[in-house]
């Protein structure tokens, strides 16, 4: 199993990210050792979508990351879940 998460900081930015195991990486994100996030202060996991593969989770992350629409992320952490499909 593989996941794609959201982190928010306290100033509503986003980040997405992928990973096997969400409990570690996200330990990660919150003791600055990701250089992505480490300036972005406190993180919270605000959401997270269960994929067969890692290959499809990072498939997935790759292409919210290139829709760059804050709205859009909005609208998956509210609806709970992705729409797209991993190709």
């Amino acid at each position: 199993m593989a996941f794609v998460y959201i982190l928010k900081n306290e100033d509503g930015k986003y980040y997405v990210g992928s990973t096997v195991d969400i409990e570690q990486r996200l330990r990660h994100h919150q003791g600055g050792y990701t250089p992505s996030t480490h300036r972005m202060g406190k993180l919270e996991l605000v959401f997270s979508q269960k994929f067969e593969t890692l290959k499809d989770a990072r498939n997935i992350e790759s292409r919210l990351k290139k829709f760059k629409r804050r709205d859009y992320i909005e609208r998956i952490v509210n609806d709970g879940f992705i729409k797209i499909l991993p190709r």
